[in-house]
């Protein structure tokens, strides 16, 4: 493991928004022991390194990022494999490694620079291992001849920094710098002698600046050639050029050209590249060795190489030939040819559709490989989605987050198309869509279609027996939409229903645990609640509003006759003189149900003589037909059957015993009338008391002395069955009430002034009062109770 002292260590952080970003950056010498800790990033972010596990810290995945990881346990950062400087940062002076560090819950991004320092684990290398110079001796002091210059992937002070040539008398080594590279040059010190020596060998030896120091060595042999006086010279020493990347195989680049002053052969001269040159440039670049132009031969891409430098050597034809090198410098012209990358990585699979604005869902990364414009790159949502794209500090880094309320029950799914557009003319665009699930929470209370429901129930139904259904419905899923339902219990009071009343919390049947009577209750009401499951759970109320139909359930009770024994029997005395259509009696009855099975049809059902007597349907009144004869029985049954008019009738009779009297014995019984007679009741007594008269003087004198005496009498004494001072003539009676949408009307007997309404009875029972109650009494007491 690499010592803490071999590692230097730059933190510097830089926070933007709410994410908490930071900016470190750690420095490691290539060629590091696998495991080699570089830094601790919890640490220098002042994280808890407990937490660092359960918040997931961790790299986000890149094209470098393997070769680096994290500790969950403890933050520091280490390398998973040995760093080669050369092989990430072949070209690039400060090799820096990007890292992206996210740590969740709550979210947070770090930025962490890894900068690579050069070792010195490559010596200089020479392009060839021997080099052959020819020199014609007739050359003058002060020539110069190129060599190759040594190459070394190390870059600064552990690339090639000098060269050294082994001792000799004609020769000394020059270094020229062209650009960023060192080129030596041997220089003629002395005039060669062919006769003297016809060749030398040199070493040339490049040596780097690395601790320990690396060389490489080239030996030079210099053959020396009889004359050839004049070397060919180029119009200038360094050609450059721009090159537009993607241009066209055979295109001339450029065109060198070198002049010789000698004639003939020793002038003619020929191109050829350097001895240097790579293997990419011959592939990529041809020479016509005649015209020296320079044509394309392969495919040129900046994003691979941005220059290239090439030598160029020119050569006569003498003997020895005489030769002279160039540079041409090719700059490599970018071109908008390469359209955005984007790069995505997911926070959550949904998301909750109460988040908050700014609430990060994806981590966005762009990139165009190419530069200046044709790599600036603009990034753009598609409308109308509740997203935005937040950027980073660092440029071509955004975050996608919530910018509007979500509602999943309005939509649950989102294809949020993400475009990528660089700057380059024509500009080239990149798309990538993203999906968004909008996950659902507690957010909708259950619904009822209606409120208030209204619920018509038929009396004297079945106990346990299902009367209604509630449902209510919710928006949200699942959980949050599963429904129970529950019965609001009231006060206890008596209009309190609720208790009777039992609810299926899965799927809102009411069933009724007691059987309704429409004459003991009419309506009621009760509410139901839903309650979602979810969390917190939600609820919401409806009323239900109970109407109580009434059905045909009680038979007709007969009031008028009413026997000591409580049968319906009675006995009416009527005078043998009366003319047809005298009143005999009223038969009196009451249903307890209302409207049709409450209306009342009275008919004759036995009668031992049809001529003498009549009932009429409606009121119940019993008349004569016709004057009594005196072949006429004195004795006559009438049997009237009373019934309702509902679906199945039901029915109740009444037994009248009609005895026919003499006029006398009807006076008599008249004396134990009360004084309540009616106007007709008083014209039959005056008519007896004029036919009484003509028989016989006195006996008008005592009828009329009987009459006052009557008449001074108390109303202690009265008959049977009282006559109705107020009678109107009708016998049914209506009241009108509404239950809920519907209006209905009660028909039933008209009360008789001789009948009160027991107390506790909820007005359904009548019974005959004491014969000592005056009528105004009972009026009151009947007005008292209906209203």
């Amino acid at each position: 493991m690499v010592s803490l002292s071999g590692l230097h260590i730059f933190v510097v952080l830089l926070f933007f928004g709410e994410l908490g970003s930071a900016q470190i950056r750690y420095s490691t010498a290539e060629e590091a022991k696998v495991g080699s800790v570089i830094g601790n990033v919890a640490k220098d972010l002042g994280l808890d390194p407990t937490t660092l596990k359960e918040r997931r810290f961790r790299i986000v995945a890149g094209t470098k990022d393997s070769l680096f990881e994290v500790n969950q346990n403890n933050g520091a950062l280490y390398n998973t494999q040995k760093v080669d400087r050369e092989d990430i940062c072949e070209h690039s002076g400060a090799c820096l490694v990007e890292l992206k560090i996210v740590i969740e819950n709550p979210l947070e991004i770090h930025y962490i620079s890894v900068e690579v320092t050069d070792r010195n684990d490559n010596a200089p290398i020479f392009p060839e291992k021997e080099k052959v110079i020819e020199i014609a001796e007739s050359i003058l002091q002060g020539a110069r001849f190129q060599l190759a210059g040594a190459h070394d992937p190390d870059v600064g002070i552990n690339s090639v920094q000098r060269y050294l040539l082994s001792q000799n008398d004609h020769f000394q080594l020059e270094i020229r710098d062209r650009g960023e590279d060192k080129i030596p040059f041997l220089v003629l010190q002395r005039q060669l002698d062919r006769e003297q020596r016809t060749n030398y060998n040199l070493v040339l030896t490049a040596v780097d600046g690395g601790k320990p120091h690396k060389s490489a060595h080239l030996n030079v042999t210099i053959l020396v050639l009889d004359n050839n006086d004049n070397r060919p010279i180029f119009s200038q020493e360094v050609y450059s050029v721009m090159l537009r990347e993607n241009v066209d195989i055979g295109t001339v680049v450029i065109k060198v050209q070198a002049n010789d002053l000698d004639e003939g052969a020793n002038g003619q001269v020929e191109y050829a590249f350097g001895t240097d040159s790579t293997a990419k440039i011959v592939e990529l670049f041809s020479l016509d060795k005649i015209t020296g132009e320079i044509l394309v031969k392969g495919k040129i891409d900046y994003e691979t190489m941005d220059v290239y430098k090439i030598d160029i050597q020119a050569s006569d034809k003498g003997q020895p030939p005489m030769t002279t090198d160039c540079r041409v410098i090719i700059k490599i012209e970018d071109v908008n040819d390469n359209k955005p990358a984007i790069e995505v990585t997911s926070i959550s699979d949904s998301v909750p559709e109460d988040s908050k604005q700014g609430t990060v869902i994806y981590l966005v990364s762009v990139t165009d490989i190419d530069s200046g414009l044709n790599g600036k790159v603009i990034c753009s949502l598609n409308e109308n989605v509740p997203f935005e794209l937040k950027p980073s500090y660092k440029d071509n880094m955004y975050s996608l987050v919530v910018k509007e309320k979500l509602d999943r029950e309005t939509m649950s799914h989102y294809d949020v198309t993400l475009t990528a557009t660089d700057c380059g003319q024509p500009p080239l665009s990149t798309f990538k869509t993203l999906s968004v699930q909008i996950s659902d929470v507690n957010d909708n209370s259950p619904e009822f279609a209606q409120n208030p429901l209204e619920l018509y129930l038929l009396e004297n139904n079945t106990p346990s027996a299902s009367i209604f259904s509630v449902s209510a419905f919710d928006k949200d899923l699942n959980a949050n939409a599963a429904i129970i339902y529950q019965t609001v219990r009231g006060d206890g009071s008596r209009n309190d229903m609720s208790s009777f009343l039992n609810i299926n919390s899965d799927n809102g049947h009411i069933s009724a645990m007691k059987s309704f009577d429409f004459e003991t209750l009419k309506k009621f009401q009760f509410q139901v609640v839903a309650l979602d499951s979810g969390s917190p759970p939600l609820r919401s109320n409806v009323t239900v509003n109970v109407f109580i139909l009434d059905q045909n359930d009680n038979p007709p009770v007969i009031l008028h006759p009413i026997s000591s024994n409580g049968s319906a029997e009675g006995v009416e005395e009527v005078p043998r003189n009366v003319p047809a259509g005298h009143l005999v009696t009223k038969v009196r009855a009451y249903d307890a149900d209302i409207g049709y099975n409450g209306w009342l049809l009275f008919s004759l059902q036995e009668v031992s003589d049809h001529s003498l007597f009549g009932l009429d349907r409606y009121t119940g009144r019993i008349r004569t037909l016709r004057s009594f004869t005196e072949t006429d029985e004195a004795q006559h049954k009438l049997v009237i059957l009373v019934k309702d008019n509902g679906n199945v009738s039901l029915s109740a009779t009444a037994t009248v015993v009609v005895k026919l009297v003499e006029p006398k014995e009807a006076i008599s019984a008249s004396d134990v009338k009360s004084a309540a007679t009616d106007i007709g009741d008083s014209g039959v007594t005056f008519y007896l008391m004029i036919t009484l008269a003509s028989v016989s003087t006195l006996l008008l004198i005592s009828i009329i002395v009987l009459i006052a005496m009557q008449c001074s009498k108390t109303p202690d004494v009265s008959s049977k069955y009282l006559p109705e001072t107020n009678y109107d003539g009708t016998l049914c009676h209506s009241i009108q009430y509404r239950s809920g949408e519907k209006r209905y009307m009660l028909v039933g007997p008209r009360m008789s002034i001789g009948s009160t309404i027991v107390p506790g009875s909820n007005g359904n029972t009548l019974v005959v009062p004491d014969r000592r109650s005056t009528s105004a009494e009972v009026r009151e007491q009947f007005i008292t109770t209906v209203s």
